[in-house]
């Protein structure tokens, strides 16, 4: 299969491609998005099997307006319709209970639940509203691999497996959307994001964070929750503020090149030894979030190395939702000062 390139002028045939049933990979502020028709089974298994998923994580349907929801899901609460009013477009996922057999089980993981994300981005939303139907969006990546914030990387991995790419730039915000369960008693965040739970807490009270480990034979509401995501080939190790002079004293006793992921500041206050390869993270939370998937991606495609080395920071903010990416991406994995 030959995997067109689409662009701001070509979405209508883009669209075809979702209505015959193919796959299309679309941009988000967040990163960008492996589409299908979300009323279509045959597609929605499809993206699975691009992406070398597993079956029971739930899948994000995109849509270009509330009403939309509306068709699927139970009647939206008041607090629902506040957080999409003040929120939508934009980075937060909303996970509500949906009408009997209102969605295939390909879709929701078999729960009786989904998970609905209003993207903001101009050509996607032409592109869901071109097609007709809901998309579903998980990241367009190889499961399990940094998820991709420029159309390169999707045709890295899915070049071939998949019918085209709506290639609108690189994406704003560089972490996935934050995602929010409404369907329960207590609105909580079963994934951290470009929405900060403060701002969910400022719009309607007390928001609850879940961050349990999900078990073996648990189906988790929401992508991410259970497997393991995010991981370049070379194994990444988060280093504190403090022992970044001793992890570059480290890096240069290596036998190999040795990724380093600093922001501006943090490079000016050390050495970088002669193996080590730096790659910008900015000069702050924010720039470093744009910027963490791209130096992941950077590091497995385009050098050579067997350690990076990632900047940690504090877990406040789009802090918490870097953090949480870096973590997975490392394994749970820290830098320690060698004994």
């Amino acid at each position: 299969m030959k995997t067109e390139i689409y662009h701001a002028d070509t979405i209508n045939e883009a669209a075809k491609q979702i209505q015959a049933g193919q796959l299309i990979a679309f941009p988000t502020e967040t990163v960008y998005g492996l589409g299908a028709d979300a009323t279509n089974e045959v597609a929605v298994k499809q993206v699975y099997v691009a992406k070398g998923r597993p079956s029971d994580n739930p899948l994000i349907v995109h849509v270009a307006d509330v009403e939309t929801v509306e068709k699927y899901a139970q009647p939206l609460s008041e607090k629902t319709r506040l957080l999409m009013k003040t929120f939508w477009p934009g980075p937060l996922t909303i996970i509500l209970q949906l009408k009997p057999d209102a969605l295939s089980k390909s879709v929701t993981g078999g729960l009786a639940t989904a998970a609905f994300r209003n993207p903001r981005n101009q050509a996607t939303l032409d592109l869901i509203r071109k097609a007709g139907v809901p998309i579903v969006g998980p990241s367009a990546n190889t499961s399990g691999k940094p998820s991709p914030t420029e159309a390169k990387h999707v045709y890295h991995d899915l070049q071939g497996k998949i019918a085209g790419i709506l290639d609108d730039g690189p994406t704003q915000i560089g972490v996935e959307s934050t995602v929010l369960d409404m369907s329960g008693d207590v609105p909580t965040v079963l994934r951290p994001g470009g929405v900060s739970e403060e701002k969910l807490e400022a719009v309607i009270g007390t928001v609850r964070s879940d961050h349990h480990k999900v078990g073996k034979d648990e189906v988790p509401k929401a992508p991410g929750m259970k497997y393991k995501h995010y991981a370049p080939n070379a194994q990444v190790l988060i280093v504190s503020d403090k022992l970044w002079p001793e992890a570059l004293q480290w890096a240069a006793t290596q036998a190999t090149q040795v990724g380093i992921m600093t922001t501006q500041q943090v490079k000016a206050e050390n050495q970088i030894p002669e193996n080590g390869e730096w790659f910008s993270l900015g000069d702050n939370v924010q720039s470093a979030s744009h910027n963490l998937f791209a130096g992941l991606r950077h590091f497995d495609t385009e050098s050579s190395v067997s350690y990076i080395l990632a900047q940690e920071f504090d877990e406040l903010g789009l802090g918490e939702a870097y953090m949480n990416r870096l973590k997975k991406s490392a394994g749970q994995q820290y830098f320690q000062t060698p004994k």
